[in-house]
């Protein structure tokens, strides 16, 4: 039996548990289980906190979880990607008081304060700088004003948390960071294991494209097509009016009204769109 850490509460979790059902896996019933068994998969769900995931994944007691970049780097453990579930964004990045750090070398001999100790580490290491790291659990932006810490590193979106706390954002990204599913380093792909990754990379390309169909006069066809090339190519179906054919290809889905646009003009009619649930491509 297949099993699977997900992470038990957080920003990772719900969007988690509703990929997996998308993907037709049984998921737990109320947030006070840790435990569910899909015995139609062959697969049993742990849910677990998200900090741990990568550790039981790294260890091998867990074939397979989902966690956070940032979260696998910070652990340390022995395990890897497999694939880049596209939710869970966040960016890391050093805070200081304004004008106290101006690019990475100044951090040397610094006080950093981080709830991300393994992800500072690996960035300094990267850039040969020698800084004091501290660890806090929890929010850090009070460090510098409390007298902990000369420099902050912590998940930054619009910088408003940090202004308040008189700091401001330092040098470029740290990380860049989502969710993914990991698996041990140097472990095989099973059955079990690429049947779930076809399902996930199934459910991204459901949730990235839609299906879109029209028709259109056959001289405009080429041009039409030069619109919707699909993922390989377009279906091509003749019509009972005479010239005409109907059209079907998948497109991304931020590009529906400027191509539903485009074909208009061009002549096409009956353009319509529709949710792709799953696929296997």
């Amino acid at each position: 039996m297949l099993r699977i850490a997900i992470p038990n509460k957080g920003s990772l979790s719900a969007p988690a548990v509703v990929m997996l059902r998308e993907a037709g896996y049984r998921q737990r019933a109320t947030d006070r289980d840790l435990i569910c068994r899909d015995p139609d998969n062959d697969v049993e769900f742990f849910y677990l906190r998200p900090r741990d995931i990568a550790t039981y994944v790294g260890s091998g007691d867990l074939d397979l979880g989902i966690t956070g970049r940032d979260l696998l780097i910070d652990s340390g453990a022995p395990a890897e990607e497999v694939l880049d579930l596209d939710f869970g964004g966040s960016t890391f990045r050093f805070a200081a008081r304004p004008g106290a750090v101006v690019k990475v070398d100044d951090l040397a001999g610094q006080r950093i304060a981080t709830s991300y100790p393994g992800i500072v580490h690996r960035h300094l290491a990267d850039h040969d700088v020698s800084a004091h790291v501290i660890r806090l659990d929890g929010a850090v932006e009070n460090a510098v004003r409390l007298g902990v810490a000369d420099v902050i590193a912590d998940v930054v979106e619009t910088g408003a948390t940090l202004r308040q706390a008189g700091l401001e954002v330092v040098g470029e990204p740290i990380l860049e960071s989502t969710a993914l599913l990991i698996r041990r380093c140097g472990a095989p792909a099973n059955g079990p294991v690429s049947q779930l990754l076809r399902r996930l990379q199934g459910v991204l390309v459901a949730r990235r494209y839609v299906m879109l169909a029209y028709d259109v006069r056959a001289d405009r066809l080429d041009d039409a097509v030069l619109l919707t090339p699909g993922i390989e190519s377009p279906t091509i179906s003749p019509l009972h009016r005479e010239g005409w054919v109907a059209v079907q290809a998948m497109i991304l889905r931020t590009d529906i009204h400027r191509i539903m646009d485009e074909l208009y003009d061009l002549g096409a009619r009956g353009i319509l769109v529709t949710d792709i649930t799953a696929c296997r491509l």
